[in-house]
């Protein structure tokens, strides 16, 4: 889920993070999230010097040793910590940037343009490589001139999905999205109208229910086979529209999938935001904390959240869970995707291989042996889908569905009905503020619901 407070969190990194849009979720507390980086599918997490520290932790510790580093001009220490901090983000794009600005101040040209060539081999781009001041000579190297002429055509604009239909509601807002198969009916979350509305496809939008404490709605799972409606409402720090002392606060909502009366009204920990959510096979609630890193379980029968992981994320969003029932694919928004085994807590993170961008994911979904991600926090914004291997922790291909077009907008979220992929386009959080007002000169875009064909059947 978007989140507004982050955004001011990720800004304190603009003189560090060089490039890409501000993550728009938070981070976290906990412990051990230290990672190493393998030659292997996936990474694991261990412990280091981090051991008794969360992620926040951790990644407050590198942030504050590469600004005094920074500011001291001490460029070698510099080129440690971005090390580091490459590392501990799983090679994300905006690291490999930060990375490659360490090496210069080292007159390491090579290694620089060797991150900057990754960057642009996991189909990103950034204005700040033609751009910055501390790239100059690099962009005077012979082998600059293959980086330069792959920057325009990763922003290329391609898309091999069509729309679906039309939210003609430009104020909803809409975050989330379900389907359910029996009713043949969509089910979307909207921020700005703190409510749920359905739809059979057309134009025309009925409301299922109001938000019980007129809060955004954001979370959205249906339970189709036990005829319920799972989803959550969020106090959303610094929203405007939402009561200062009300902020930090979320609950889980279940409704009666019929009638939409609600049935059960059960509050998260404070503060949280639980923004995103799945559903286990025996009903169980999974939902994510992206303000406070968490992830929690709340049993189908059950009246208290549990805590499932064990630090490791900073901002989690859409989780997906395995078809073993015990795994489950975690995207933070910051360190890319994890795999987290609910019994044990344990973390392996996907690797990037030098190809992939994992970081940025709002949504996740898993489609048989593969992830459909939609990426709003990576340059450009992208839904994408990655084929695994058979053990399920690597990578093989990768598809880009759409990318850097005027119908994608700012993606959400996204289901899988049939052998299609449906997801949110132009939601309207682009013309938002961090108060979740309206930016001045802007208008809200006409949302629309696009579909992708995973054919062959999953």
């Amino acid at each position: 889920m978007h989140n507004m407070r982050t955004l001011a969190r990720w800004m304190v990194l603009a003189s560090l993070l060089i490039a890409g849009p501000p993550a728009f979720a938070r981070s976290t507390d906990g412990s051990d999230g230290s990672t190493t980086e393998g030659r292997g599918a996936s990474q694991v997490t261990t412990s280091t010097r981090h051991q008794r520290q969360s992620a926040l932790e951790q990644f407050d510790e590198l942030e504050e040793a590469m600004r005094v580093a920074r500011k001291r001009s001490d460029w070698r220490s510099y080129l440690i910590e971005a090390g580091q901090l490459k590392q501990f983000l799983n090679a994300a794009p905006d690291s490999l940037l930060e990375l490659a600005r360490a090496e210069v101040h080292v007159d390491n040209q090579q290694a620089a343009l060797d991150e900057l060539a990754t960057y642009v081999r996991m189909g990103q781009s950034s204005a700040a490589i033609e751009n910055l001041r501390e790239f100059a000579s690099l962009r005077q190297a012979p082998a600059f001139k293959s980086i330069r002429a792959s920057l325009p055509e990763n922003r290329r604009p391609l898309a091999q999905s069509s729309s679906a239909f039309y939210l003609a509601a430009p104020r909803l807002l809409p975050e989330d999205i379900d389907y359910d198969a029996p009713g043949k009916r969509f089910f979307i979350t909207s921020i700005l109208g703190d409510k749920i509305v359905s739809t059979t496809g057309d134009r025309h939008l009925v409301e299922f229910a109001q938000s019980p404490d007129h809060w955004p709605m954001v979370a959205l799972k249906i339970d189709s086979s036990r005829h319920l409606l799972w989803a959550t409402e969020v106090a959303m720090q610094g929203f405007a529209a939402v009561d200062p002392s009300d902020q930090g606060r979320s609950v889980i909502l279940c409704y009666d999938l019929q009638t939409g009366k609600l049935l059960r009204r059960i509050e998260g920990p404070r503060p949280s935001d639980l923004g995103d959510m799945a559903l286990t096979r025996e009903g169980d609630v999974i939902v994510s904390d992206g303000d406070g890193g968490g992830i929690y379980r709340l049993p189908f029968n059950g009246k208290h959240l549990k805590r499932i992981d064990n630090g490791d994320f900073m901002s989690p969003q859409t989780v997906a869970v395995a078809a073993d029932g015990v795994h489950v694919y975690v995207p933070d928004y910051v360190r890319g995707i994890g795999v987290l085994d609910t019994t044990t807590k344990r973390v392996r993170w996907l690797s990037t291989q030098g190809r992939f961008a994992l970081s940025g994911a709002d949504g996740l979904y898993l489609a048989g042996n593969r992830l459909i991600v939609v990426q709003n926090g990576i340059s450009p914004q992208r839904i994408a889908i990655f084929t695994l291997d058979a053990s399920g922790t690597g990578i093989v291909t990768e598809r880009i569905v759409e990318r850097s077009t005027r119908s994608l907008g700012t993606p959400t979220h996204g289901v899988v009905a049939g052998s299609d992929f449906y997801y949110i386009a132009n939601s309207g959080w682009d013309a938002l503020d961090e108060s979740g007002q309206l930016k001045p000169g802007t208008t809200m875009p006409d949302p629309t619901v696009r579909r992708v064909s995973l054919q062959p059947s999953i």
